[in-house]
């Protein structure tokens, strides 16, 4: 199992969205920390960056995967119309 990182402009976003939608997200992090490689359609890899996105509902989370580490380091969590910006 791969553990989690949380940059701290991530984890300001999970402080302030409402505790349910949070919980949401965290739940989808841990489910693909089991196996970040599973076929998932709600995953994918970026184009000229590195690392995925996964959507959740209209909120998506970019983050990266260090298998050497066996770490997934999530970078940014945003609504969908800002966050590849």
């Amino acid at each position: 199992m791969y553990s989690i990182e949380y940059s701290p402009p991530a984890r300001k976003v999970l402080k302030a969205m409402p505790r349910k939608l949070a919980e949401r997200i965290m739940d989808k992090i841990e489910a693909l920390a089991a196996d970040p490689f599973a076929p998932n359609n709600n995953v994918k890899r970026l184009t000229g960056h590195p690392g995925y996105r996964l959507r959740v509902g209209d909120w998506r989370i970019l983050y990266t995967v260090h298998a050497q580490d066996l770490l997934i380091a999530v970078v940014r969590i945003a609504p969908r119309g800002g966050v590849y910006q």
